[in-house]
């Protein structure tokens, strides 16, 4: 929970700091490039994660590898933010949440939509049209397949689920019966 928030909050804060979205597709696109590496190169993320490397030996590291890469210095300065705080491991996460607090800066809510079979275009586009209605507002939509669901759609905002399965119906079923 704890890791959660910190994500958010750094997450945020880069958000909040980046002007257009050509500033954001660079900074998205540089940090997203130094998690990969992170994530490729065990030694390098351990030697950034260490307790016993010094904090100035760690940024000299990060910080040779993104000028050499020559990223944005709001990049820059970023993760070497996260070094300095000793938070370099919260990096994929924060890659991830970054597309959702960019659009929610922009005025538009991000729905996360499962379905057992993938949805028609004509599907998604009514679906898109009624979550754009009852939120007032623009959405963006992220589809993923789910073969648990059985049938129906399991839709996610924030931490607001609609659960419209036949999975969430029968475990609603289950708990009513069980309640007596």
């Amino acid at each position: 929970m704890k890791n959660q928030i910190l994500i958010k909050r750094y997450t945020q804060g880069l958000i909040n700091s980046v002007k257009d979205e050509t500033e954001f597709s660079v900074l998205s696109r540089e940090i997203s490039g130094f998690s990969e590496l992170l994530q490729s190169q065990e030694e390098f993320k351990n030697a950034l994660s260490s307790a016993f490397l010094p904090l100035n030996k760690k940024k000299q590291i990060a910080e040779e590898i993104l000028v050499k890469e020559s990223v944005a210095r709001k990049t820059l300065r970023f993760i070497l933010l996260l070094v300095e705080k000793m938070r370099i491991e919260l990096l994929p996460e924060i890659v991830k949440s970054m597309p959702e607090a960019w659009n929610e800066k922009k005025g538009i809510s991000t729905f996360e939509v499962a379905s057992v079979v993938p949805l028609s275009e004509k599907q998604k586009k009514t679906l898109q049209e009624k979550l754009a209605m009852l939120e007032k507002r623009a959405v963006s939509l992220k589809y993923r397949i789910d073969p648990e669901l059985v049938a129906g759609l399991w839709i996610k905002k924030g931490n607001i689920v609609y659960d419209v399965s036949l999975r969430g119906s029968l475990t609603k079923l289950k708990e009513r019966i069980i309640e007596g």
